[in-house]
């Protein structure tokens, strides 16, 4: 109500008009003033539980909130996460060729190598192997392949989620990549179209494909090329190389524990393979066999009975015997026909029989002495007087390593080069009667000294040649020029880079087996120079069209006849009485060179007859010194049981030039043990009736006098 002042015009509100605390939280005076001190308690009490009410409801929104922002935000992230992948799927699929222009690579070409009499040695290529139909296949070949490498793989669609999951866990739990979660259509979209390197670009790449693959090709057709392109090891590509490769039979004749053990090689096709490890195979096999039994492809019965009889290696499988001559042939063939389109067949000169005997006396030389010589490795060619090769061992073992020490190494030839020292001598006019002196010498600090240190004066050169005096060569090479020895090797077959200096008269520059047998071809054909060669012609698999057809080999008269008669007296003399006369060749002319290099780091032979030219090298890959190891000791060796394989139940021939005079025969009774490579011969040299010179040849042929 209003006061009495208000009748003077003076407007106030009394304390009962005025708001309180009291009445704003819905009380009024009179409650407040008979609260006293309990309404005060009772006051605090009851704003204390208001309070604790109130944040009570509070923390539940506020829970919502924050669950209902995170939903959101994980929501936002996924949607982008998705965009992202999806926007790197479609840039590494525009790396891709247009899905619509893809297509299955056509099958590289396959190289069917073949020896002199058309049987099949060997196979090349990208793909080693021809392409097996499936339905050709035992129904348990296939079946090896999706039970180790792809259960499912005629469920998925060329992506296997479950699998990828497992392996994720698998590696996860391990701390290592154990597992890779690919199925087959996958490692075949890897093998088809892309590289091997692990990057998550290929990858994705990889799973694209799969798909395609998935949606082009039915199940059977994708295992079918699977397994005709996949490695297994050994150079072997496709099933059908595979079989022949290790068990030498078509991979239609496969049996479970082979085909158990094929399937086994593709989780690693270089340790796993059987012609490395056996053992390692075989467990890998049995690994397989009870994948194939979880999945009920074969009974327990038929696991049993192949892990009773475990799949081997082919004893008479011709890999590793033929395996250098057929890298050889690939690599002649690609500048003979660097494109080729189809299936080829290579018929070569190799002899089989005899590649087979050389391959087992190198391997028998260096079992039976190699660790006393300390040689670790050996290589020899045979070839006929055309230069055709008839056998060609690169090394000891094939399948330890593929290095070609016979084409493609370069070492010291030794004493061996020395003809050639001796033949520039002849065309210059000397005879193997001239005679030079055996004697200390010194050339600008350089003292070559004879191997066994001992000196014997005037000698002839073909005494000196047969005891490889190194005085008189290098004598006779400062004589004639070392320039001029150089061109007479080359001018005989040597293609290695020469150098002209002293030194080489005793072999210093380096050569490959292959071409020293090349150069000493003339000697044994009468003078001709050849062209090393093993392949003969090339025909088109399918049509049979010739592809390529050898020329004539024959380079034209390299050597004067009255010369090569001269060389081969002097160089039958080194067999009779001289460094090689532990040769063994019953019946037969022989004629040929022995060589050490420095520090005995390389031994060597090189020998002929009128049919054949071999030559023979041992020593280590890293030059390092042998044990003394000399060419007149193993290394004849091995040229003589080879050519006794060889020339056996075939009528001797006499070399070239022999009609001038009575043919020596080299001695088969000689006793065993060691001969040095020059060894102290007493007495004088053994008259020899004096050839015709080049003088007298020329008139003869001149004016037929």
């Amino acid at each position: 109500m209003l006061s009495a002042s208000t009748a003077h015009g003076d407007l106030r509100l009394s304390p009962d008009d005025r708001p309180t605390t009291m009445a704003r939280n819905g009380g009024g005076s009179s409650s407040r003033k008979s609260g006293g001190s309990s309404g005060k308690g009772s006051s605090g009490k009851g704003s204390a539980g208001s309070r604790a009410s109130s944040g009570g409801r509070g923390r539940g929104p506020q829970r919502r909130g924050l669950l209902s922002r995170l939903f959101y935000w994980s929501f936002v992230l996924g949607i982008w996460g998705v965009v992202g992948v999806a926007g790197l799927i479609f840039y590494e699929a525009g790396q891709l060729p247009p899905i619509q222009n893809l297509a299955i690579p056509e099958r590289p070409p396959t190289i069917i190598i073949q020896s002199d009499d058309g049987k099949t040695i060997a196979t090349r290529g990208e793909m080693r192997g021809s392409a097996v139909p499936l339905r050709s296949l035992p129904p348990f070949v296939p079946q090896a392949f999706v039970a180790i490498e792809d259960r499912r793989f005629y469920s998925h669609f060329g992506i296997d989620p479950m699998g990828l999951a497992r392996a994720l866990v698998t590696n996860l739990t391990s701390g290592r990549l154990r597992e890779g979660g690919s199925t087959l259509t996958q490692q075949l979209a890897k093998n088809l179209f892309l590289t091997q390197e692990r990057t998550l670009s290929r990858k994705i790449q990889e799973l694209i494909l799969s798909i395609w693959l998935e949606t082009k090709y039915s199940k059977n057709e994708i295992l079918e090329l699977y397994v005709n392109r996949v490695y297994f090891g050994a150079g072997a590509w496709g099933i059908e190389a595979a079989a022949q490769r290790y068990f030498n039979k078509p991979a239609s004749r496969l049996t479970l524990a082979e085909a158990a053990m094929i399937a086994g090689l593709v989780k690693s096709p270089s340790s796993l393979a059987p012609t490395r490890n056996l053992e390692a195979a075989q467990q890998r096999a049995s690994v397989v066999l009870d994948a194939m039994v979880d999945a009920r492809f074969i009974s327990a019965d038929m696991e049993q009975a192949a892990l009773a009889k475990p799949a081997t290696v082919a004893k008479n499988n011709s890999s590793d015997v033929a395996g250098y001559v057929a890298d050889w042939v690939a690599d002649q063939l690609k500048t003979i026909l660097p494109s080729i389109e189809h299936d080829v067949v290579v018929q070569t000169t190799l002899d089989m029989s005899l590649q087979a005997v050389a391959d087992k006396a190198l391997k028998d030389a260096l079992a039976k002495s190699g660790k006393k010589l300390g040689v670790e490795q050996g290589a020899l060619v045979v070839m006929d007087t055309d230069g055709g090769v008839k056998a060609l061992v690169g090394g000891r073992s094939y399948e330890e390593s593929q290095y070609n020490r016979a084409v493609t190494a370069r070492r010291q030839p030794g004493s061996s080069f020395k003809p050639f020292v001796y033949l520039t001598a002849l065309e210059r006019g000397l005879t193997p009667e001239s005679v030079r002196e055996d004697a200390p010498i010194q050339i600008k600090g350089w003292k070559p000294e004879n191997f066994s240190k001992e000196y014997r004066g005037p000698v002839d050169l073909k005494t000196a040649i047969s005891l490889s005096l190194n005085t008189v060569a290098v004598r006779l090479a400062l004589e004639v020029g070392p320039a001029e020895v150089v061109k007479t090797a080359q001018r005989l077959g040597v293609t290695s880079k020469l150098e002209p200096n002293a030194s080489i008269a005793l072999g210093t520059s380096e050569v490959s087996v292959l071409e020293m047998a090349d150069a000493y071809a003339p000697f044994a054909n009468g003078g001709y120079g050849v062209a090393a060669h093993v392949i003969q012609q090339v025909k088109d698999s399918a049509s049979g069209k010739l592809l390529y057809n050898a020329p004539s080999p024959n380079r034209g008269l390299v050597m004067a006849p009255p010369h090569v008669s001269m060389m081969n007296r002097m160089l039958q003399q080194v067999v009779l009485t001289g460094t090689a006369k532990r040769v063994d060749l019953p019946g037969w002319p022989v004629a040929g060179k022995t060589g050490t290099s420095q520090d005995y780091r390389d031994a060597w032979f090189i020998g002929y007859t009128g049919r054949l030219i071999a030559a023979v090298w041992l020593g280590n890959d890293d030059s390092s010194p042998t044990k003394k190891a000399s060419g007149a000791g193993v290394p004849v060796e091995v040229w003589s049981q080879v050519m006794k394989a060889a020339h056996k139940d075939v009528p001797p021939v006499p070399l070239p030039g022999a009609g001038m005079e009575q043919p020596q025969i080299a001695p088969s009774n000689l006793p065993p043990g060691d001969v040095p490579e020059e060894p102290v011969v007493t007495g004088g040299p053994q008259a020899q009736r004096k050839p015709a010179t080049i003088d007298n040849w020329l008139l003869d042929k001149l004016f037929g006098g």
